[in-house]
């Protein structure tokens, strides 16, 4: 009998939350310029898309390191100040490899780079590219992120 009640009570919540979400950790990535922030964007993997570099929270990292481990394999990101506050976060669904999709909440974190490497794990599987905020808003999908970079 519990557990009927404590499965219609999570069905009923999903009506008014929506479907849980797992956690991501992500890093916006900028540098300052004489002409301004810029923000640096790498492509997805699978579909090519625009994103910030961002996975899955890494056992012994806080979340603000893991969103910097992140941009280290992604973006390439030697060295950067990241915030310890999160300066927002971001929904989305991320496909999985056999098609099936996961609801993710990515808390996002302020990175400063000071210095990125020609190499590193996946720049052979990613393309990087540093752009303004209005420019990184018009290329991402996800409208908080969108927000996110513009408010930026």
């Amino acid at each position: 009998m519990i557990n009927i009640v404590k499965t219609t009570l999570e069905n009923a919540m999903r009506v008014f939350t929506g479907p849980a979400r797992e956690r991501q950790v992500a890093a916006l990535c900028f540098r300052e310029t004489k002409k301004g922030k810029k923000v640096l964007l790498v492509t997805s993997r699978g579909t090519g898309r625009w994103i910030v570099p961002k996975g899955w929270p890494i056992k012994g990292l806080d979340d603000p390191d893991a969103a910097l481990q992140e941009a280290w394999e992604e973006a390439g990101v030697k060295s950067a100040e990241v915030e310890a506050d999160p300066v927002g976060h971001y929904d989305y669904d991320k496909l999985g490899d056999s098609g099936e999709v996961t609801p993710v909440k990515a808390q996002v974190y302020l990175a400063e780079v000071e210095t990125l490497a020609e190499s590193y794990p996946e720049d052979h599987q990613r393309e990087r590219r540093w752009f303004t905020p209005d420019e990184a808003a018009a290329r991402v999908r996800e409208p908080e992120l969108k927000a996110i970079l513009r408010d930026f």
